[in-house]
């Protein structure tokens, strides 16, 4: 087993002036800054008074998850002879808010890949379910993660 670590910054940026004093009276602006890259402009989803200029959790989370699985899957497919040639993805996710709170309760991943030739279609299809095996994120998560693929030459 080996270990990997990770780090960042988060700064909020949101005090108007008077802190959380309410409410409504500070942004949910924030910045993640992780080195050597460009910052993350983010705030929470604009149902949670955020700014829809801004990257939220529950995109980021999206993106995760969908960046993991791509990586996985191009990793299998490299391993296994299918020759992928594009890949593009349209996750979606469903969060569910009780009261003060709320959960992911589910993702699904909606990946296009092109492949190089038509008899790789079926290996394609199917290394969708050893990625999702291999993917670091998706392991980590308590809700389900789906993937309804489209392969195609």
């Amino acid at each position: 087993m080996s270990r990997h670590h990770y780090t960042l910054l988060l700064e909020w940026t949101g005090n108007a002036g008077t802190g959380t004093d309410h409410y409504r009276s500070y942004k949910r602006d924030h910045v993640i800054r992780i080195a050597g890259k460009p910052e993350l402009l983010g705030s929470s989803d604009t149902h949670f008074r955020g700014d829809a200029a801004r990257h939220n959790p529950e995109e980021l989370l999206l993106a995760a998850l969908s960046a993991c699985h791509m990586m996985s899957y191009l990793h299998v497919c490299v391993t296994n002879g299918v020759v992928v040639t594009a890949y593009t993805d349209r996750p979606t996710g469903v969060l569910e808010t009780v009261g003060d709170g709320g959960r992911m309760t589910a993702v699904t991943l909606h990946p296009v890949v092109t492949v190089l030739d038509p008899s790789m279609i079926p290996k394609a299809e199917d290394l969708h379910h050893k990625a999702h095996e291999l993917c670091f994120i998706a392991a980590s998560v308590n809700f389900p993660v789906g993937c309804e693929a489209m392969v195609r030459t």
